[in-house]
Order: structure tokens, then C-alpha cells, then sequence
């Protein structure tokens, strides 16, 4: 491979923050790690805030990085949904104009969950309730309205930003791809699909234009292996998290997981060495670990409070800021699975082998 990646927290907001707060400095810091310790070629960016975008991208950049730049628009209509992207566009452009070929412009992801107008409602955990029972996915309902969507986003986009185009989908999200430049899939190695993983990859890679996992990862606990991409959501207790969250009386509340599941860094680490030596061998462009960091989950040696336990980070936040020992300027501590990646991505690739 030769995209060898990370997915990168700059400020998504799901109902609330997910990363309150970046500063500048801190951004180059941990783009200087995941550059030369981390042994990444590439970063995938991903914020709302366009200053965030800016601010990180420029940092990554500046780090020797190859940046696919990604605006977080979420829960909003196809209209809205377009207007927040090329605004975004128009950022990566500008950043572009120094950069050239560095950075891709990711012009969403998984847009049949994360937009409204594809199912029926609201919100994401709406639409998740309605695609389950609904069926509206076994029956391929959604690709069509998908399809007018991401061919209006790419008509909107291609004349403000001049560099490659993808689109981060999902595996039964079946796009025409003849309107991108590189084919991106968010394809996790869960246990219900790990004797398929890479047959679902045939009809990308058929298609003749480079193929990217946009994410995959594993939690870092007991069961890791088995547990999808939205699985281990649930394992926080709602009520004390919602409670944290919220000013003042939040520090009076520490959020708590809804049940001890014990921490398994050296499987995470193992899933996702074997997840990358097998999309090597597959014949892909590159692949996203996801993610750097999750910073609202953070690590607590108590398990009934260690929100990190089951997070796909390659590192664990701190609480009450604390700083690591690995690198002294830093409020979270390199994994198992860093150092594994970090091997992994420094060593030759292993001989592709056909599908």
C-alpha cells in the first residue's frame, strides 16, 4: 500500500464535541508523531468547523503528510448537506494552492445514515432504527436518491477545488464511481463478514480506479474482534455522560461504562495488523486506521469508568489533565496497537496476492 493512513479528530460534533478542544500547537505535535513515530504517509482530517479543517491540515501538511481533507456534515438535508461541503471545498482549495496533489477532498461518508432525505429520520439513531426494520436496505431503495446526491455534491465541488475527489461509503452503498477519482469504502473486518472481507472488495477493485479503505479498526477490549463499527457505542452509561457534558454540574459527575467489559490492547493490536497484511494482500491503494484518538472517551485505571476500554483509539486519553510518560507533552498514551501500526508501517508491504 501506499496511502498508509490515520483518521484524525479535529472537531467532529455528533450531538455534542467529540474533540472540545485542539489548539494549534497541539495539532502540529501530534502530526509530528503520527509522521515520524506513528510512520504514517497520510491523514485523513475530519472536523465541522472549517477552521478546525484549516488548522489541522495545515498542521499535517507541515508534518510531511498527505492530507484527505473531510468536513463532518452530518444530520443534515441534501441541501444543507451540499452548501457545508463546498464552503469546506473552498478551504481545501486554498490550502491546495501550495500543497497540489498532497490533499483529497472527501466529499462525505456513509451519507445513506449520516444525511437526512436517504431514510426516514431525524437523526442517526432514527434512521438506524427505520433501516433495520424497514428493510430498505436488502432492497437497494437508498442507491438511487444516494447516487443524485453524491453526482449534485461532485458537480458543486469540482469547480472550487482542483485535486482528486473520493467519497467515503459504506459496503452496501452501491456507488457510481465514474464521477471520483479514487474509491474510498469505510469497510470494518467485523466477525459476521471476516470470511467475505476482502471478496466484497472485487466489484471496487474491478473498477479499474485506485481503492481505499477510508476506515477500519477495532475497540480495545475483550471481544474486540467481533464488535462492529457502531457496536461499542452503547458501552457508556447515558445518563452520567449526558450529565458530564454539561456545564458546571458536569464536574460533579463522572461518566461511567454501562457494564465492565476488560481492556485487550494486544488484540486490537493483532486485529488490525492482520486487518492491513490482509488488505495488502489485496491490492488496495492504502487504508485508514480509525482512529488516532477519541477524546471524550479517556482511560481510567478503575474499569467501571474506563471510557477507553472499548474505543478504537491508537491511544488513550488522560483525565483531569494528565500528561503521558511516552511523550511528557502530550494528555493521552500510546496503545499496544500504536507501536503495532507504527511496526507495521514502517516495514517493507508484503507481496500483493490476487483475490
Amino acid at each position: 500500500m501506499r496511502t498508509l493512513g490515520v483518521c484524525y479528530d479535529a472537531g467532529v460534533v455528533k450531538d455534542i464535541p467529540w474533540r472540545p478542544s485542539l489548539d494549534a500547537q497541539t495539532a502540529r505535535r501530534e502530526m509530528e508523531i503520527i509522521r515520524h513515530d506513528l510512520h504514517c504517509t497520510a491523514v485523513c482530517v475530519v472536523a465541522r468547523d472549517i477552521g478546525r479543517l484549516e488548522m489541522a491540515t495545515g498542521a499535517a501538511l507541515e508534518a510531511g503528510l498527505d492530507v484527505w481533507l473531510s468536513p463532518a456534515v452530518w444530520d443534515r438535508d441534501a441541501d444543507g448537506t451540499i452548501a457545508a461541503t463546498v464552503r469546506a471545498a473552498r478551504a481545501a482549495e486554498r490550502l491546495r494552492s501550495t500543497a497540489r496533489e498532497r490533499i483529497t477532498f472527501q466529499v462525505g461518508g456513509e451519507l445513506t445514515l449520516f444525511m437526512r432525505g436517504i431514510l426516514p429520520g431525524r437523526t442517526l439513531n432514527a434512521r438506524l432504527k427505520n433501516m433495520m426494520a424497514s428493510g430498505a436496505i436488502r432492497s437497494g431503495a437508498h442507491n438511487q436518491p444516494l447516487n443524485t446526491v453524491l453526482a449534485r455534491l461532485e458537480a458543486a465541488v469540482r469547480p472550487v477545488f482542483g485535486g482528486a475527489l473520493t467519497y467515503a461509503s459504506l459496503p452496501w452503498e452501491q456507488v457510481d464511481w465514474s464521477r471520483f477519482d479514487i474509491v474510498g469504502v469505510d469497510h470494518y473486518r467485523a466477525a459476521r463478514i471476516k470470511d467475505r472481507y476482502v471478496e466484497m472488495l472485487a466489484p471496487l477493485l474491478a473498477t479499474g480506479k485506485p481503492v481505499v479503505i477510508t476506515e477500519f479498526g477495532n475497540p480495545s477490549c475483550e471481544g474486540g474482534d467481533e464488535m462492529s463499527a457502531l457496536s461499542t457505542n452503547p458501552n457508556i452509561d447515558p445518563i452520567s455522560f449526558v450529565l458530564h457534558a454539561l456545564p458546571g454540574v458536569g464536574r460533579l459527575v463522572r461518566p461511567r461504562v454501562s457494564r465492565v467489559i476488560p481492556r485487550d490492547e494486544a488484540l486490537q493490536a493483532r486485529e488490525l495488523t492482520e486487518t492491513l497484511t490482509i488488505l495488502d494482500g489485496a491490492g488496495v491503494e492504502g487504508a485508514f486506521v480509525s482512529t488516532f484518538i477519541f477524546a471524550i472517551r479517556p482511560y481510567d485505571p478503575d474499569p467501571r469508568y474506563d471510557l477507553d476500554a472499548c474505543s478504537p483509539g491508537l491511544v488513550r486519553p488522560l483525565i483531569r489533565g494528565r500528561h503521558g510518560t511516552t511523550y511528557p507533552d502530550m494528555p493521552w498514551e500510546p496503545k499496544v496497537s500504536f507501536r503495532a501500526v507504527a511496526d507495521y508501517y514502517a516495514s517493507p508491504s508484503p507481496s500483493p496476492r490476487s483475490l
